[in-house]
């Protein structure tokens, strides 16, 4: 994460996963436990344009007590060429299942992530003791940008120049145009990936109704976050019957690489919280 707070660009000298065993031959990261066989199992779930890696520093203060799931989703990064494309959400939701792999667990998602884990938890709240998602886009609700509809930025362009605006968007213009030329033409190939979902997301009908998800939820939201991503975040927590809103202070939408201890610290909370302790975290982080 750059010290602005922006989401950094994946480096092309990420390791890859430790095992391929998801569906399809999705890449799956699945490191023995520091903590022993029989420590609670956390699964983290990627956002858009965005791979497994980008919780290495939160994985590395969650794997002394947890045995810690991650994994680069249908379309991005190691698992690009998976077949066939997810497409919607819901094929990534079956994904997700498959890496679960009927073990009961506890699920933090970032950005879109966040939706895939709330999706399967109303699908399959025997597999999911608790979650944590932060900033996840409710991008089916009137008042979203490009509700409805695709995003102009996507539409009359290839893939690839989709990603390469989004990517322009996010980590900001200066950012971009500093990265090596190999870098960008490395990252913009998950385009494909990007455009599906967020194209899907806009146009499908809700992926959950928050009101029937029973398990524990922390919702998170960064403290800098703009007023879209703090109005959802409120809305979300207000509606899940077991859910609460925490703040990252001083975080981005990219909270999890910049504020890796905060993220972390929800993520040991949410264990406890699906093990049945009452140990939700302060309201402010």
């Amino acid at each position: 994460m750059h010290p602005s707070g922006r989401p950094s660009i994946p480096r092309l000298a990420d390791p890859l996963p430790v095992r391929v065993d998801g569906p399809d031959g999705l890449y799956v990261d699945d490191l023995p436990s520091d903590a022993g066989p029989d420590a609670p199992i956390v699964v983290l779930v990627h956002g858009s344009m965005d791979r497994h890696t980008s919780f290495a520093r939160v994985r590395s203060r969650v794997m002394g007590t947890c045995h810690v799931i991650s994994y680069d989703r249908r379309g991005y990064a190691a698992s690009r060429e998976v077949q066939p494309p997810a497409g919607g959400l819901e094929g990534h939701v079956t994904d997700l299942e498959a890496v679960v792999a009927e073990r009961r667990c506890t699920i933090a998602g970032h950005s879109y992530g966040g939706n895939l884990v709330l999706a399967l938890a109303a699908r399959r709240p025997d597999l999911v003791a608790s979650a944590v998602v932060y900033e996840p886009p409710l991008a089916w609700r009137p008042g979203w940008p490009d509700h409805g509809s695709q995003p102009p930025a996507f539409r009359g362009v290839s893939s690839e120049e989709a990603a390469d605006r989004f990517l322009r968007r996010m980590i900001g213009r200066e950012r971009y145009e500093r990265l090596p030329l190999k870098t960008r033409e490395e990252v913009v190939k998950d385009g494909g990936a990007l455009v599906a979902e967020l194209t899907a997301i806009r146009l499908d009908d809700p992926p959950y109704d928050p009101g029937l998800i029973e398990v524990p939820v922390l919702v998170a939201v960064g403290g800098a976050s703009d007023e879209r991503h703090q109005e959802a975040a409120a809305w979300l927590a207000a509606r899940l019957p077991h859910g609460s809103l925490h703040t990252l202070t001083g975080a981005r939408h990219g909270g999890h690489q910049s504020h890796p201890a905060g993220f972390a610290a929800l993520v040991e909370a949410a264990v406890k919280l699906g093990a049945g302790i009452d140990a939700r975290p302060p309201a402010v982080i």
